[in-house]
């Protein structure tokens, strides 16, 4: 999920955990924090990471926006991705409260809901 933000963003940790990574991914800095139940939140393009093996608490600052790389032209933006497991992404925002879980509801035979 993308996030439209202000130049000069400070990237806060959106829950207690560890940075687990802290490096270049193809052409931009990739931050990863693993929290205590598992999910590993990610962000990117970040400068100034704090290095891997920090313990950080919610809230606190771990890296600044990278305005140098503007994925989101003409806007600067923060890519942040929440994983479940190794390869399941979920909606970010569920952790925020602002989106509800998707439901699948059963179909009739028509296909309809």
């Amino acid at each position: 999920m993308d996030l439209t933000l202000q130049e000069n963003f400070m990237v806060r940790s959106p829950e207690a955990g560890v940075i687990t990574f802290s490096g270049t991914v193809v052409d931009r800095q990739v931050m990863t924090v693993e929290h205590p139940d598992g999910h590993k939140s990610s962000f990117e393009p970040v400068t100034d990471t704090l290095p891997v093996g920090t313990e950080v608490q919610a809230g606190q600052i771990i890296a600044q926006l990278d305005q140098e790389v503007a994925h989101c032209q003409p806007a600067a933006c923060l890519h942040w991705g929440v994983r479940q497991g190794p390869d399941d992404y979920v909606n970010p925002l569920l952790f925020l409260g602002l989106a509800d879980p998707s439901v699948l509801l059963p179909i009739g035979d028509d296909f309809a809901a």
